[in-house]
């Protein structure tokens, strides 16, 4: 493996991070991937020169998932007793969709090729997806004879309603690049050389955008999950109120009327 199993560029207020562990199609058990990650998101979020973030992997695939060998180890924790084999999915890969989800910033997959069982669910945890002609997903985990310990449920739920997500999980089969466009699992489908070059073109329209207010706008679709109508309509006012006092507002309105760009500085 890489001795960098998660690259990470940041240029023009936009992070771009990739999954490097191609030999291995970029899985996420059996190396220090998760931990790594974590690490990088975390620093993404703390960045305020960041407004969106674009998630990728290594040439041939996105993600491979869980290491089926590791799963085959009789010492591995799979193997071990259920409390200890729970825990580590909530200290290890669960951890992932707890990050992605708080994070303030926009997210896009850019899927360059398969993304497998938790490869498939990173993808459906970041807020679009946009795919190359050469990926494929799999909601797996049911022939292995598991259920998605990472949230995948959860988030597949919410991308697809109940039927769509119900067919992915329970057939276990994998869907190729042009019906996961039919699906709505991804928003775009792109030919593989031009992937990149077009999440950087839809990431740069949400980075010329205020950075404070993109991050507020993110929280508040982020409320507007859970919340009823009167509690979010009240989180709405207050975020609202707090957005009018910004200095990127002024400039905002100020460019208007001018007709001219606005100059955002974050403020």
């Amino acid at each position: 493996m890489s001795k960098h199993p998660v690259l990470l560029e940041i240029s023009d207020r936009i992070a771009t991070v990739t999954l490097n562990d191609p030999e291995r199609r970029n899985p996420v058990t059996g190396n220090d991937m998760i931990a790594v990650l974590l690490e990088t998101f975390a620093k993404v979020q703390a960045d305020p020169q960041v407004s969106v973030m674009i998630l990728t992997g290594a040439d041939p695939a996105f993600c491979a998932g869980g290491d089926i060998k590791e799963m085959n180890d009789p010492d591995s924790v799979f193997r071990k007793e259920p409390l200890a084999a729970a825990q580590s999915y909530v200290d290890g890969v669960q951890r992932l969709p707890q990050a992605l989800y708080n994070m303030d910033i926009p997210t896009i997959a850019a899927v360059n090729g398969p993304a497998v069982g938790a490869g498939c669910d990173l993808t459906m945890m970041c807020d679009m997806r946009i795919a190359s002609e050469k990926a494929k997903f799999g909601e797996v985990f049911l022939n292995l004879g598991i259920i998605p310990g990472d949230a995948g449920s959860w988030f597949l739920l919410r991308r697809l309603g109940h039927q769509k997500a119900a067919d992915l999980t329970f057939s276990g089969r994998m869907v190729g690049a042009e019906e996961a466009l039919e699906l709505g699992m991804v928003l775009e489908l792109v030919p593989h050389e031009k992937l990149m070059g077009r999440a950087r073109e839809r990431a740069a329209v949400i980075a010329a955008k205020p950075p404070r207010a993109v991050r507020v706008a993110k929280r508040l679709m982020r409320n507007a999950e859970r919340m009823d109508l009167p509690d979010f309509l009240n989180s709405a006012a207050a975020y609202q109120a707090l957005m009018h006092q910004t200095e990127d507002h002024h400039e905002a309105v100020a460019a208007f009327i001018e007709k001219r760009k606005p100059n955002f500085t974050g403020r």
